[in-house]
């Protein structure tokens, strides 16, 4: 791992955290989400209600696969299918945490990091990344990685898989706009945004 995976790494962890904390702070609890025994998640942590349980972002490491029977997790499978090597910032950031998605907000306004909620959500995120890279090539543009969504519709901010910038995009054109040269410059400019639960 080079140093600034590690520096994205831990960058990822402690954004996860501040918002947890932030969301206790500010509602008085974890966030909930609707509860479904088909599409469990290490990210739950207990009862909210009858229908909800409290969860918040969880560190991917050796002892939580371990514990939940899975391997470690890897984007070769993505990289043969495509026959092309993904940006290292993009296989970290999406190894890094198991979570829903986290509100954020930036100069540019608000937007929703997503992330793997667990390991058959990892499987359904590189089909589509698959499929999004497929468009590209299609479209005979630059290959990118989406890993956040906008308030606005069809926006997409994205990772150029070559140089490692990040981009807004709107689906099926390219990008227009650079917001920074990298994900670690990224998130270091985002706060973490409550989004007020309903339960």
């Amino acid at each position: 791992m080079t140093a600034t995976n590690k520096t994205l790494t831990q960058m990822l962890l402690t954004f996860s955290n501040n918002y947890s904390q932030q969301y206790i702070a500010q509602v008085g609890h974890l966030p909930t989400t609707e509860h479904d025994k088909q599409w469990l998640s290490p990210c739950e942590q207990g009862q909210h209600d009858e229908h909800h349980y409290y969860w918040q972002p969880v560190a991917i490491t050796p002892d939580l696969l371990t514990k939940t029977n899975d391997e470690e997790l890897s984007f070769a499978n993505v990289e043969s299918a495509l026959n092309l090597e993904l940006h290292p910032d993009i296989k970290t950031y999406f190894t890094t945490i198991f979570s829903g998605d986290i509100e954020a907000s930036c100069d540019e306004g608000q937007l929703s990091l997503l992330f793997a909620w667990n390991k058959d959500d990892f499987a359904r995120l590189q089909e589509n990344i698959i499929g999004h890279i497929l468009m590209k090539q299609r479209l005979k543009q630059a290959e990118t990685v989406f890993f956040a969504v906008t308030d606005e519709e069809d926006m997409i901010i994205s990772v150029d898989n070559h140089s490692g910038e990040v981009w807004v995009e709107q689906v099926g054109c390219k990008p227009h706009k650079k917001l920074s040269d990298s994900l670690v410059d990224f998130i270091s400019q985002l706060t973490p945004y409550c989004l007020m639960s309903a339960n």
